[in-house]
């Protein structure tokens, strides 16, 4: 039974809402010619980030994919200068260099997205080992997909975090389709998280379409890597909600009936009907009104955004460290 209270239930239910109102606006950009380049969308997948990020400090570190939106708004990133990136505008978080898929806010942990799969496991083991030199307790996160369970940086880094015991927790997000290839036909194991009996660190499978369910598993990996005992393997089964990218000649093989399933499992409406069956925990007009306000602060990031300048192309040649 999860003991989190009342507010930080609310509290994750308005990082939830943020993530998806910030995609539907991204994507609808994406599409108005707006943004460039690929947008891949995080709805349906919201708890997986928020429940594990509602678990950290602002020191701790984290590191994300492709798919890293949800992540950089749960750690706390500003909607301003994220969107101002997926404008490729000046006032983004990568000057309007890096885009969608390569946002990172050091100030907040957030050591960046990666367009390689499995690109950032081996970066945030790094992280955890210089967090354990550094003595102050401080924890790593890495978030993957089913499909960066089978990649070499994967099973290189989750066995030296065992062997040094490293305060890192690795999170996958199984969504169960890598583009249009269903896990199930490239995948070993049944459960991803089987593969760190391998290593000698607990693998935990959570549905990860319920944030108290996540956010209870992320808080004992947590815990436990603070105080020294290593690493832990989190699944997190859950299923994007869009397709691979929200490129309109993006196929989209899965089956209806299964989309359809999932849909009905939708994590924000779920911690809705949870908070609403809680007498006064949350009236219609209170998340109305918290929607409302989440709307406005997408309205401003996107006016924010618009207003920014487009890089030079003189700034090409900046921030490069190389001859």
């Amino acid at each position: 039974m999860s003991t989190v209270t009342p507010e930080l239930e609310r509290a994750m239910l308005r990082t939830m809402q943020t993530i998806r109102r910030f995609e539907e606006r991204a994507s609808s950009a994406f599409h108005a010619g707006a943004i460039h380049g690929v947008v891949h969308c995080y709805i349906g997948e919201e708890a997986v980030a928020t429940g594990v990020c509602a678990a950290l400090t602002r020191e701790d570190k984290i590191i994300s994919t492709h798919r890293g939106h949800g992540h950089c708004i749960a750690k706390g990133a500003d909607l301003n200068r994220m969107m101002a990136e997926l404008y490729g505008r000046q006032a983004g978080y990568c000057k309007g260099k890096g885009g969608s898929m390569h946002i990172a806010d050091f100030d907040i942990g957030m050591l960046g997205a990666n367009g390689i799969v499995a690109g950032g496991i081996s970066i945030i083991t790094g992280a955890g080992l210089a967090a354990q030199l550094d003595g102050h307790g401080r924890v790593a996160v890495a978030f993957f997909g089913d499909g960066a369970s089978n990649a070499g940086p994967f099973h290189e880094s989750l066995n030296i975090a065992a062997c040094w015991k490293l305060p890192v927790i690795y999170v996958c997000e199984n969504n169960l389709w890598a583009v249009n290839t269903p896990a199930a036909a490239s995948v070993s194991v049944a459960d991803i998280a089987q593969r760190a009996a391998g290593y000698g660190i607990p693998g935990i499978v959570v549905d990860g379409n319920d944030v108290l369910a996540v956010h209870e598993a992320a808080s004992t990996a947590i815990a436990r890597a603070r105080a020294g005992d290593g690493p832990s393997l989190i699944e997190c089964k859950t299923y994007r909600h869009r397709r691979h990218t929200e490129r309109p000649d993006q196929p989209d093989d899965r089956p209806a009936d299964e989309l359809e399933a999932w849909l009905r499992r939708d994590p924000i409406e779920r911690l809705v009907a949870r908070l609403r069956a809680q007498q006064g925990q949350l009236g219609d007009e209170e998340w109305e009104a918290m929607d409302r306000e989440i709307l406005r602060a997408i309205d401003v990031a996107v006016a924010f955004a618009e207003a920014s300048p487009v890089p030079c192309p003189e700034a090409a040649l900046e921030d490069v460290f190389a001859d």
